[in-house]
């Protein structure tokens, strides 16, 4: 029947399809929608829910991506409303579909579409991963800010030095016009700014470009894996946050935090990836505890023993270590391992105290419209650093003023992009990047050649 209805066979009656609200943050929510409900005339999405991103609610999921059961498409509303959506339209379960959050804020969600009459579920692995005709190497962590990034361009410049030509595919972050983001395709610079990439894009995408990679993302991940698997010999996951990979991995690298020991076993989904992981890299060894790395290595041994484990470092180069000494600082560093990812400090701060910094410079009473927010919403940032933030045109401009007003002698540029790139700055500044580094035998390259027969 064209309303999704179902006839029950012999019965005469008809069942009404099941009514889902996905809760999600324009990523894993749309590949959950894309992979297990579209086109299911048994099921009927009423709703997504955003979150952790700002403003990406109040949009539709389009018509053009939803399919023939969603002619109006999908509406997309902010997570606060769960409870009155599940109220207004029936809903008969939640799906989670974000990362990055703890045990408890899963259940507190789940509390909260129990409260309202719904079911809770997530969806597993085998429903949401999509196989490939060419090997996939995927590249996750158990939290944000662990290091996938660098270890992802270790990873491709591994496979390269193999003779493999590689696609990496990007985790979903469409957080613009979702029509034109169904499939991306970077080859160039020129290539980010015709699809006006957020700053957040651009330190994700821009690095692997330098490399002379091909990138994919977008929202429809089997058409991009189509595109991707046809120009390419192995395809690189390259996730976001600590999700699970959207497709199903030869090798499965994840990267544990020896920094934030215990956030392996108590966030989600991280770790699920920690037992699911093939291969676990242990990164920032040159600068966490010895006690630390020791309990890290036991936790592993309990859920994961068979994984291989990688001991890894990622030393910081500043391009110009003798413009910090002695001066006033504003340190600024990756957005999310900042906000949702909990850390309280990165590279650049470690980078500055090592050049002697007369002071690191405190943004806070700098900061400037959406900035301001952002030091409201997530007090544990602290005063040394400033987060990079850039979602919007105006985010842009509100961290370029925060960025110009402050009281600094010098910027300390810790993201993986030259900010000078995509912000004006009237202040001097230098950047501070880090590669992975692997200490311990065998190395990456070497699991990757046996490992894939290459």
């Amino acid at each position: 029947m064209g309303d999704g209805t179902q006839t029950r066979g012999g019965l005469g009656q008809t069942a009404k399809p099941t009514r889902v609200v996905i809760v999600g943050a324009a990523g894993r929510d749309f590949h959950n929608f894309n992979t297990a409900f579209r086109g299911d005339p048994s099921h009927r999405v009423v709703a997504f829910t955003a979150t952790q991103i700002p403003g990406i609610e109040n949009r539709v999921y389009p018509p053009e991506l939803a399919g023939d059961l969603y002619p109006e498409g999908i509406p997309i509303v902010a997570e606060d409303d769960l409870e009155w959506i599940c109220a207004e339209h029936d809903v008969d379960e939640v799906v989670f579909a974000y990362s990055d959050v703890s045990h408890n804020h899963v259940m507190h969600v789940a509390s909260s579409a129990l409260a309202a009459g719904a079911g809770f579920r997530l969806l597993g692995p085998r429903s949401t991963m999509i196989s490939s005709t060419k090997p996939v190497v995927a590249i996750c962590a158990v939290r944000t800010g662990s290091g996938k990034s660098q270890t992802t361009r270790h990873v491709a410049g591994c496979l390269k030095d193999l003779g493999q030509k590689v696609a990496v595919v990007r985790h979903p972050m469409p957080y613009g016009n979702l029509r034109e983001q169904a499939v991306q395709r970077f080859e160039t610079y020129e290539d980010l700014l015709a699809a006006d990439c957020t700053i957040e894009e651009r330190e994700e995408y821009e690095p692997h470009l330098s490399q002379g990679s091909i990138v994919y993302a977008g929202i429809d991940y089997g058409a991009i894996l189509q595109r991707a698997q046809a120009e390419a010999d192995v395809v690189v996951w390259d996730g976001g946050n600590n999700d699970l990979p959207f497709y199903k991995p030869d090798v499965h690298i994840t990267i544990a935090d020896p920094l934030r020991v215990g956030h392996e076993t108590s966030y989600h989904p991280g770790e699920a990836n920690l037992r699911l992981a093939d291969v676990i890299v242990i990164n920032k060894v040159d600068s966490a505890e010895e006690e630390d790395l020791a309990t890290l290595k036991k936790t592993i041994d309990e859920v994961n023993p068979d994984a291989q484990v990688v001991e890894a470092r990622s030393p910081i180069t500043v391009d110009d270590e003798e413009a910090l000494r002695g001066k006033r600082v504003l340190v600024i560093e990756d957005g999310p391992t900042l906000t949702h990812g909990e850390m309280h400090y990165g590279a650049g701060v470690v980078a500055a105290k090592r050049a002697r910094a007369a002071s690191l410079v405190d943004a806070r009473p700098f900061a400037t419209g959406s900035i301001k927010d952002v030091y409201a919403a997530y007090p544990h940032i602290g005063h040394e650093l400033l987060p990079a933030m850039g979602y919007s045109v105006q985010q842009r401009r509100d961290l370029s003023d925060t960025i110009n007003a402050s009281d600094a002698d010098v910027v300390l540029i810790a993201t993986p992009i030259d900010l000078r790139k995509v912000c004006d700055l009237d202040k001097p500044a230098v950047r501070a990047t880090y590669e992975l580094e692997p200490v311990s035998e065998p190395d990456i390259a070497a699991i990757l050649a046996e490992r894939l027969k290459l």
